[in-house]
C-alpha cells in the first residue's frame, strides 16, 4: 500500500474489478501520487476500476485533473473508472466541477463493482 502525504491508497481485486480505496484529502500534495498509481494499475491491464472515496475528505482541482487522466487511460484502454461513495462535500465539488456528466458515480461501493457486469465485465 502506498502511502502519499496527505491520503492513503489501498488496492483490491473484487470480482474481477479493480477497487481502489482512497482516505484523506486528494488534493496538490497528493494527486500526482495518485495520478502514478493509478496510471499503473491501467498499465498492469486493471482497466475496470472503481475508487471508493468513502474515506475522502476532500479533493481539490489537482485531485480532479487525476481522476480524469485515470478515466481517460482506462478508457483508451477500453475499460473505464467509477466513483463510488463519495461524501457529501466531495459530492458537490465534483458536481460544480462537471464531473457528474463526464463520470459515472454510484452510491455504494459494491453497486459501482456490480456495474461491471459478472466478473468485471461489461
Amino acid at each position: 500500500m502506498p502511502v502519499i502525504p496527505t491520503m492513503e491508497v489501498s488496492i483490491r481485486d473484487l470480482k474481477g474489478v479493480t477497487v481502489v480505496t482512497i482516505k484523506g484529502s486528494v488534493d496538490a500534495l497528493s494527486a500526482d501520487g495518485l495520478t502514478v498509481e493509478l496510471a499503473e494499475q491501467v498499465e498492469s491491464g486493471r482497466i475496470h476500476l472503481v475508487a471508493d472515496f468513502s474515506g475522502v475528505e476532500y479533493i481539490s482541482s489537482a485531485g480532479l485533473r487525476a481522476i480524469l487522466a485515470t478515466a481517460k487511460q482506462a478508457r483508451q484502454s477500453g475499460g473505464d473508472f467509477r466513483l463510488a461513495a463519495l461524501r457529501p462535500n466531495v459530492q458537490r465539488i465534483a458536481e460544480l466541477s462537471g464531473f457528474t456528466t463526464i463520470l459515472k458515480f454510484f452510491g455504494e461501493m459494491e453497486s459501482a463493482v456490480a456495474s461491471y457486469g459478472p466478473e468485471g465485465h461489461i
